[in-house]
């Protein structure tokens, strides 16, 4: 018995492929043909099922829209230059799944469950992981309260979801930051470190204040002093300075991005100085002004790897250096594709391989 066979599966009758432009893959826009579907109640998940992406049936009373209880996962999937497909980092991502469900109050989802319902779901959808150069299949799991009440509650019944996408390159150009010293994303001793919706809801109107500046992103700081810098709005953020990799230590009010834990691993391996620490605007304004920051980057699932061409700090624009194919970001980027496809050997056991 496979992986497939244990998982009851529901074809769709008419697949959406040929109207996807695998050309122009904007992130989001293409849903592939399935969805895997699982129900929490009476203290259990339901058997997986495997159905067409559709509309789910809920009533507006639904606990998760009104309190907030929704998490998410954001992975890839690659085509390995052999053929079949890897799923980079499970095991990181279910346990980072974990403790966002933790942190929320929500039901814990196993490995086996969780691990069985993505290798399903990608080989049903299997011809909808792009071929081009730079495009995966993102997955993105999602766990909500599904309960129809209107009481202030930690709810009896959930929903799992899976759904997968065709994407693309996310940014294809450099970013533009405005460092945040006003607005907080969130603080130590709350969700910052879990991927739950409300983080990303209450991110939305300070980037939106920054994007009518000309900003693409905000540089999130501290919530106490507005001090130290903590993440990017959708990403971990990095630093060469002084010839390091310097990254913000994690705390509760950071996410622990499995791209910047790769990055990190293939920078120590590679005998790069890297160093996890807390990071002050005023250090970044004296690494620009004495030449001594040469790059900074997002990292992220999305983006992978984002070039950093301006931080604005207290209204100053400070330019930094553009990317070359020799800059420690393009480096890493390319070290850790290798990796996801097959290039250069999987040596920390970070592929899950679907066999085609």
């Amino acid at each position: 018995m496979t992986l497939t066979d244990s998982i009851s599966v529901q074809k769709t009758n008419q697949s959406r492929i040929s109207e996807t432009d695998f050309n122009n893959l904007e992130f989001g826009k293409y849903i592939s043909d399935h969805m895997l579907l699982s129900d929490w109640s009476e203290g259990k998940w339901s058997e997986p099922v495997i159905v067409p992406f559709g509309e789910l049936k809920m009533t507006p009373a639904i606990l998760a829209l009104h309190y907030g209880q929704a998490i998410f996962e954001g992975m890839k999937a690659f085509k390995m230059s052999d053929g079949s497909i890897n799923i980079f980092r499970p095991h990181k991502h279910h346990d980072r799944m974990v403790k966002s469900l933790d942190r929320m109050c929500m039901p814990t989802i196993s490995f086996d469950m969780f691990i069985q319902s993505l290798h399903t779901l990608i080989e049903v959808d299997k011809n909808w992981v792009p071929t081009s150069e730079g495009s995966s299949l993102y997955i993105r799991p999602l766990v909500f309260a599904s309960e129809s009440r209107l009481g202030v509650k930690v709810a009896d019944q959930y929903k799992f979801v899976v759904l997968t996408s065709p994407v693309g390159p996310y940014y294809n150009k450099p970013f533009r930051l405005k460092v945040e010293d006003h607005y907080t994303r969130t603080a130590e001793g709350g969700t910052g470190f879990a991927k739950c919706a409300g983080n990303y809801g209450g991110a939305f109107y300070p980037t939106q204040v920054a994007r009518k500046e000309g900003f693409d992103q905000v540089l999130w700081t501290d919530h106490k002093e507005h001090k130290y810098i903590d993440e990017v709005g959708m990403m971990n953020v990095m630093f060469v300075l002084h010839g390091k990799l310097i990254t913000p230590k994690l705390s509760t009010a950071i996410l622990d991005g499995i791209t910047r834990d790769s990055i990190l691993t293939l920078a120590r391996e590679a005998g790069m100085a890297v160093e996890e620490r807390r990071i002050s605007i005023d250090e970044l304004e004296d690494g620009y002004k004495n030449k001594t920051l040469t790059e900074a980057f997002g990292a992220g699932t999305a983006a992978v790897v984002a070039p950093i061409a301006v931080i604005n700090i207290h209204g100053t624009d400070y330019q930094l250096p553009k990317v070359e194919s020799n800059s420690i970001q393009q480096k890493m980027k390319n070290k850790l594709l290798d990796v996801r496809t097959g290039q250069e050997p999987d040596t920390h056991g970070w592929n899950y391989i679907v066999k085609i």
